[in-house]
Protein backbone atom coordinates (compact mmCIF):
# COMPACT_ATOMS: atom_id res chain seq x y z
CA UNK A 1 0.00 0.00 0.00
CA UNK A 2 1.08 3.58 -0.66
CA UNK A 3 -0.39 6.97 0.23
CA UNK A 4 -1.65 8.51 -3.01
CA UNK A 5 -3.74 11.45 -4.08
CA UNK A 6 -6.05 11.05 -7.07
CA UNK A 7 -3.47 12.29 -9.59
CA UNK A 8 -0.94 9.75 -8.35
CA UNK A 9 -3.53 6.94 -8.28
CA UNK A 10 -4.61 7.55 -11.88
CA UNK A 11 -1.00 7.89 -13.04
CA UNK A 12 -0.23 4.57 -11.35
CA UNK A 13 -3.29 2.95 -12.97
CA UNK A 14 -2.22 4.21 -16.41
CA UNK A 15 1.33 2.96 -15.84
CA UNK A 16 0.16 -0.53 -14.85
CA UNK A 17 -2.30 -0.73 -17.74
CA UNK A 18 0.37 0.24 -20.27
CA UNK A 19 2.83 -2.27 -18.80
CA UNK A 20 0.22 -5.03 -18.89
CA UNK A 21 -1.09 -4.45 -22.41
CA UNK A 22 0.88 -2.95 -25.31
CA UNK A 23 -2.41 -2.07 -27.00
CA UNK A 24 -3.02 0.71 -24.44
CA UNK A 25 -2.14 4.05 -26.04
CA UNK A 26 -2.53 7.53 -24.54
CA UNK A 27 -3.25 10.62 -26.61
CA UNK A 28 -4.16 14.21 -25.83
CA UNK A 29 -3.00 17.80 -25.61
CA UNK A 30 0.34 18.25 -23.79
CA UNK A 31 0.17 14.80 -22.17
CA UNK A 32 3.68 13.77 -23.23
CA UNK A 33 6.58 16.02 -22.31
CA UNK A 34 4.46 18.22 -20.03
CA UNK A 35 2.59 15.32 -18.43
CA UNK A 36 -0.80 16.92 -18.99
CA UNK A 37 -2.14 20.15 -17.55
CA UNK A 38 -2.61 18.47 -14.14
CA UNK A 39 0.45 16.18 -14.52
CA UNK A 40 -1.67 13.03 -14.50
CA UNK A 41 0.44 11.47 -17.28
CA UNK A 42 3.75 12.74 -15.88
CA UNK A 43 6.70 10.48 -16.67
CA UNK A 44 4.83 8.05 -18.90
CA UNK A 45 6.29 9.28 -22.19
CA UNK A 46 9.83 8.60 -20.89
CA UNK A 47 8.82 5.06 -19.95
CA UNK A 48 6.67 4.13 -22.96
CA UNK A 49 7.94 6.51 -25.70
CA UNK A 50 6.14 8.95 -27.98
CA UNK A 51 4.66 6.04 -29.92
CA UNK A 52 2.32 5.26 -27.00
CA UNK A 53 2.03 8.64 -25.25
CA UNK A 54 1.05 10.94 -28.10
CA UNK A 55 0.87 14.73 -27.97
CA UNK A 56 -1.97 15.83 -30.25
CA UNK A 57 -3.03 19.10 -31.86
CA UNK A 58 -5.64 21.25 -30.07
CA UNK A 59 -8.51 19.46 -31.79
CA UNK A 60 -10.90 17.54 -29.53
CA UNK A 61 -12.98 16.11 -32.38
CA UNK A 62 -9.81 14.77 -33.95
CA UNK A 63 -8.62 13.29 -30.63
CA UNK A 64 -11.88 11.37 -30.16
CA UNK A 65 -12.18 10.42 -33.84
CA UNK A 66 -8.64 9.12 -33.96
CA UNK A 67 -9.26 7.13 -30.77
CA UNK A 68 -12.34 5.53 -32.31
CA UNK A 69 -10.28 4.46 -35.30
CA UNK A 70 -7.58 3.07 -33.01
CA UNK A 71 -10.16 1.05 -31.05
CA UNK A 72 -11.68 -0.38 -34.23
CA UNK A 73 -8.17 -1.36 -35.34
CA UNK A 74 -7.59 -3.32 -32.12
CA UNK A 75 -5.86 -0.84 -29.83
CA UNK A 76 -7.09 0.40 -26.42
CA UNK A 77 -6.83 4.18 -26.64
CA UNK A 78 -7.09 6.48 -23.61
CA UNK A 79 -7.75 9.98 -24.98
CA UNK A 80 -7.49 12.88 -22.56
CA UNK A 81 -9.66 15.96 -23.07
CA UNK A 82 -7.94 18.78 -21.23
CA UNK A 83 -11.15 20.13 -19.66
CA UNK A 84 -14.72 18.80 -19.78
CA UNK A 85 -16.05 21.97 -21.40
CA UNK A 86 -13.82 21.34 -24.40
CA UNK A 87 -15.28 17.86 -24.88
CA UNK A 88 -18.36 19.29 -26.60
CA UNK A 89 -16.17 19.79 -29.66
CA UNK A 90 -15.92 16.00 -29.83
CA UNK A 91 -19.58 15.42 -28.89
CA UNK A 92 -20.61 14.19 -32.32
CA UNK A 93 -17.81 11.62 -32.38
CA UNK A 94 -18.66 10.40 -28.87
CA UNK A 95 -22.43 10.20 -29.33
CA UNK A 96 -22.79 9.24 -32.99
CA UNK A 97 -19.90 6.81 -33.21
CA UNK A 98 -18.21 5.74 -29.95
CA UNK A 99 -21.44 5.09 -28.07
CA UNK A 100 -23.29 3.44 -30.97
CA UNK A 101 -20.68 1.42 -32.80
CA UNK A 102 -21.33 -1.87 -31.04
CA UNK A 103 -25.08 -1.54 -31.64
CA UNK A 104 -24.55 -0.42 -35.21
CA UNK A 105 -22.41 -3.47 -35.97
CA UNK A 106 -24.70 -5.86 -34.05
CA UNK A 107 -21.89 -6.47 -31.52
CA UNK A 108 -19.42 -7.48 -34.23
CA UNK A 109 -17.15 -4.53 -33.40
CA UNK A 110 -16.39 -3.28 -29.88
CA UNK A 111 -14.87 0.06 -28.96
CA UNK A 112 -12.62 -0.42 -25.91
CA UNK A 113 -11.62 3.16 -25.12
CA UNK A 114 -11.52 5.29 -21.97
CA UNK A 115 -12.03 9.03 -22.40
CA UNK A 116 -10.48 10.90 -19.48
CA UNK A 117 -11.33 14.48 -18.56
CA UNK A 118 -11.24 16.75 -15.49
CA UNK A 119 -14.71 17.90 -14.38
CA UNK A 120 -16.48 20.13 -11.86
CA UNK A 121 -15.46 23.35 -10.17
CA UNK A 122 -14.37 24.61 -6.79
CA UNK A 123 -10.88 25.67 -7.91
CA UNK A 124 -11.65 29.18 -9.25
CA UNK A 125 -11.44 28.38 -12.95
CA UNK A 126 -13.60 29.68 -15.79
CA UNK A 127 -16.83 28.03 -16.93
CA UNK A 128 -15.44 25.73 -19.63
CA UNK A 129 -12.96 24.41 -17.05
CA UNK A 130 -15.66 23.72 -14.44
CA UNK A 131 -18.36 21.78 -16.30
CA UNK A 132 -20.27 18.85 -14.77
CA UNK A 133 -21.57 17.09 -17.88
CA UNK A 134 -22.30 13.61 -16.47
CA UNK A 135 -26.07 13.75 -17.06
CA UNK A 136 -25.68 14.82 -20.69
CA UNK A 137 -23.51 11.83 -21.54
CA UNK A 138 -25.47 9.38 -19.37
CA UNK A 139 -28.48 9.98 -21.61
CA UNK A 140 -26.54 8.31 -24.42
CA UNK A 141 -27.10 4.57 -24.75
CA UNK A 142 -23.91 2.55 -25.05
CA UNK A 143 -21.66 4.93 -23.11
CA UNK A 144 -20.48 4.11 -19.58
CA UNK A 145 -20.01 7.16 -17.32
CA UNK A 146 -17.82 6.93 -14.20
CA UNK A 147 -16.94 9.59 -11.60
CA UNK A 148 -14.75 8.55 -8.64
CA UNK A 149 -14.51 10.49 -5.39
CA UNK A 150 -11.38 8.91 -3.88
CA UNK A 151 -7.90 7.92 -5.07
CA UNK A 152 -8.65 4.25 -4.33
CA UNK A 153 -11.81 4.26 -6.44
CA UNK A 154 -10.12 6.26 -9.20
CA UNK A 155 -7.44 3.60 -9.66
CA UNK A 156 -9.80 0.64 -9.32
CA UNK A 157 -12.51 2.06 -11.58
CA UNK A 158 -10.00 3.04 -14.27
CA UNK A 159 -8.56 -0.48 -14.24
CA UNK A 160 -12.05 -1.95 -14.68
CA UNK A 161 -12.70 0.52 -17.49
CA UNK A 162 -9.51 -0.29 -19.41
CA UNK A 163 -10.18 -4.02 -19.05
CA UNK A 164 -13.64 -3.66 -20.58
CA UNK A 165 -14.78 -3.60 -24.19
CA UNK A 166 -17.11 -0.61 -24.07
CA UNK A 167 -16.40 3.12 -24.38
CA UNK A 168 -16.10 4.71 -20.95
CA UNK A 169 -16.25 8.39 -20.06
CA UNK A 170 -13.98 8.68 -17.03
CA UNK A 171 -14.71 11.94 -15.19
CA UNK A 172 -12.04 13.15 -12.76
CA UNK A 173 -13.15 15.87 -10.28
CA UNK A 174 -10.53 18.60 -10.50
CA UNK A 175 -10.93 19.69 -6.87
CA UNK A 176 -10.22 16.14 -5.68
CA UNK A 177 -7.02 15.70 -7.68
CA UNK A 178 -4.81 16.75 -4.75
CA UNK A 179 -7.31 17.40 -1.96
CA UNK A 180 -6.33 14.39 0.14
CA UNK A 181 -4.37 11.15 0.11
CA UNK A 182 -5.38 7.65 1.14
CA UNK A 183 -3.87 4.20 1.13
CA UNK A 184 -4.02 2.63 -2.34
CA UNK A 185 -2.62 -0.79 -3.32
CA UNK A 186 0.42 -0.43 -5.56
CA UNK A 187 -0.53 -3.52 -7.54
CA UNK A 188 -3.35 -3.64 -10.10
CA UNK A 189 -6.89 -4.10 -8.74
CA UNK A 190 -10.43 -3.45 -9.94
CA UNK A 191 -13.42 -1.64 -8.47
CA UNK A 192 -16.54 -2.93 -10.24
CA UNK A 193 -18.31 -0.52 -12.57
CA UNK A 194 -22.01 -0.13 -11.81
CA UNK A 195 -21.68 -0.66 -8.04
CA UNK A 196 -22.19 2.15 -5.55
CA UNK A 197 -20.15 2.48 -2.33
CA UNK A 198 -21.60 2.88 1.15
CA UNK A 199 -19.44 5.65 2.61
CA UNK A 200 -21.05 5.38 6.06
CA UNK A 201 -24.02 3.59 7.54
CA UNK A 202 -26.82 5.32 9.42
CA UNK A 203 -30.43 5.13 10.54
CA UNK A 204 -31.78 8.71 10.52
CA UNK A 205 -31.39 9.92 6.95
CA UNK A 206 -29.97 8.81 3.58
CA UNK A 207 -27.70 11.03 1.50
CA UNK A 208 -26.95 9.94 -2.07
CA UNK A 209 -24.10 11.72 -3.81
CA UNK A 210 -20.93 11.34 -5.92
CA UNK A 211 -17.81 13.15 -7.10
CA UNK A 212 -16.78 16.34 -5.29
CA UNK A 213 -19.91 16.34 -3.17
CA UNK A 214 -18.94 13.19 -1.25
CA UNK A 215 -16.29 15.23 0.54
CA UNK A 216 -18.75 18.10 1.15
CA UNK A 217 -21.33 15.73 2.65
CA UNK A 218 -18.76 14.07 4.91
CA UNK A 219 -17.54 17.42 6.22
CA UNK A 220 -21.13 18.53 6.85
CA UNK A 221 -21.80 15.40 8.88
CA UNK A 222 -18.64 15.95 10.91
CA UNK A 223 -20.27 19.16 12.14
CA UNK A 224 -23.42 17.23 13.15
CA UNK A 225 -22.03 14.23 15.06
CA UNK A 226 -25.41 13.37 16.58
CA UNK A 227 -26.95 12.54 13.20
CA UNK A 228 -26.83 8.95 11.97
CA UNK A 229 -26.63 9.27 8.19
CA UNK A 230 -26.46 6.61 5.51
CA UNK A 231 -24.19 8.02 2.77
CA UNK A 232 -24.09 6.39 -0.67
CA UNK A 233 -21.44 7.29 -3.27
CA UNK A 234 -22.81 6.36 -6.71
CA UNK A 235 -19.33 6.10 -8.32
CA UNK A 236 -20.89 5.05 -11.64
CA UNK A 237 -23.44 7.43 -13.16
CA UNK A 238 -24.31 5.20 -16.09
CA UNK A 239 -25.31 2.51 -15.29
CA UNK A 240 -26.69 3.49 -11.87
CA UNK A 241 -26.71 0.95 -9.05
CA UNK A 242 -30.49 0.90 -8.65
CA UNK A 243 -30.51 -1.79 -5.97
CA UNK A 244 -28.15 0.18 -3.74
CA UNK A 245 -30.17 3.37 -4.27
CA UNK A 246 -33.46 1.70 -3.36
CA UNK A 247 -32.02 -0.13 -0.36
CA UNK A 248 -30.44 3.04 1.03
CA UNK A 249 -33.69 4.99 0.55
CA UNK A 250 -35.79 2.33 2.25
CA UNK A 251 -33.41 2.09 5.19
CA UNK A 252 -34.19 5.56 6.57
CA UNK A 253 -37.25 6.77 4.66
CA UNK A 254 -35.70 10.23 4.26
CA UNK A 255 -33.51 10.99 1.24
CA UNK A 256 -31.27 13.88 0.20
CA UNK A 257 -29.51 13.80 -3.17
CA UNK A 258 -26.47 16.05 -3.55
CA UNK A 259 -24.62 16.78 -6.78
CA UNK A 260 -22.60 19.66 -8.18
CA UNK A 261 -24.22 19.69 -11.63
CA UNK A 262 -27.31 21.87 -12.24
CA UNK A 263 -30.64 20.54 -10.99
CA UNK A 264 -32.70 20.48 -14.19
CA UNK A 265 -32.77 17.03 -15.85
CA UNK A 266 -29.83 15.97 -13.70
CA UNK A 267 -28.68 12.78 -12.02
CA UNK A 268 -30.72 13.72 -8.96
CA UNK A 269 -33.90 13.65 -11.02
CA UNK A 270 -33.14 10.12 -12.24
CA UNK A 271 -32.31 8.91 -8.73
CA UNK A 272 -35.52 10.50 -7.44
CA UNK A 273 -37.52 8.72 -10.13
CA UNK A 274 -35.96 5.35 -9.24
CA UNK A 275 -36.88 5.85 -5.58
CA UNK A 276 -40.39 7.01 -6.43
CA UNK A 277 -40.89 4.00 -8.68
CA UNK A 278 -39.48 1.33 -6.37
CA UNK A 279 -39.65 2.64 -2.80
CA UNK A 280 -42.34 5.32 -2.65
CA UNK A 281 -44.34 3.63 0.13
CA UNK A 282 -41.30 3.51 2.40
CA UNK A 283 -40.45 7.20 1.99
CA UNK A 284 -41.92 9.46 4.69
CA UNK A 285 -40.61 12.88 3.60
CA UNK A 286 -40.13 14.71 0.29
CA UNK A 287 -37.07 13.61 -1.68
CA UNK A 288 -34.75 16.61 -1.49
CA UNK A 289 -32.16 17.65 -4.06
CA UNK A 290 -29.21 19.93 -3.30
CA UNK A 291 -27.52 21.02 -6.52
CA UNK A 292 -26.10 23.98 -8.36
CA UNK A 293 -28.70 26.23 -10.02
CA UNK A 294 -29.72 25.60 -13.62
CA UNK A 295 -27.59 28.47 -14.88
CA UNK A 296 -24.27 28.76 -16.73
CA UNK A 297 -21.26 28.33 -14.47
CA UNK A 298 -20.36 31.76 -13.01
CA UNK A 299 -17.12 33.72 -12.99
CA UNK A 300 -14.66 32.54 -10.30
CA UNK A 301 -15.59 35.25 -7.79
CA UNK A 302 -19.18 33.96 -7.58
CA UNK A 303 -18.34 30.27 -7.47
CA UNK A 304 -18.98 29.84 -3.74
CA UNK A 305 -22.53 31.18 -4.16
CA UNK A 306 -23.19 28.72 -6.98
CA UNK A 307 -21.91 25.39 -5.67
CA UNK A 308 -23.61 23.25 -3.00
CA UNK A 309 -21.88 23.58 0.36
CA UNK A 310 -21.86 22.16 3.88
CA UNK A 311 -24.34 24.75 5.15
CA UNK A 312 -26.98 23.77 2.59
CA UNK A 313 -26.49 20.09 3.38
CA UNK A 314 -26.89 20.68 7.13
CA UNK A 315 -30.00 22.83 6.63
CA UNK A 316 -31.61 20.14 4.45
CA UNK A 317 -30.82 17.43 7.01
CA UNK A 318 -32.33 19.44 9.85
CA UNK A 319 -35.43 20.27 7.82
CA UNK A 320 -36.11 16.65 6.87
CA UNK A 321 -35.49 15.32 10.37
CA UNK A 322 -38.15 17.67 11.71
CA UNK A 323 -40.80 16.09 9.45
Amino acid sequence: MAMMNMVQAINNALDLAMAEDKRVVLLGEDIGKDGGVFRVTDGLVDKYTKDRVIDTPLAESSIIGTSIGMAIAGLKPVPEIQFAGFMYLGYSQIVNHAARYRSRTRSNVSLPMVIRTPVSGGVKTLEHHSESPEAEYSHVGGLVVVEPSTPYDAKGLFTSAIHGNDPVLFLEPTKLYRLFKQEVPEEMFEVPIGKARTVREGEDITIITYGTMVNVVEKALEKKPGISAEVLDLRTINPLDEDAIVDAAKKTGKVIIVHEAPMSFGVGAEVSAIIADKAIYEIDAPITRITSPSLPYPMPGYENYYLPNEKRVIEAIERLLEM
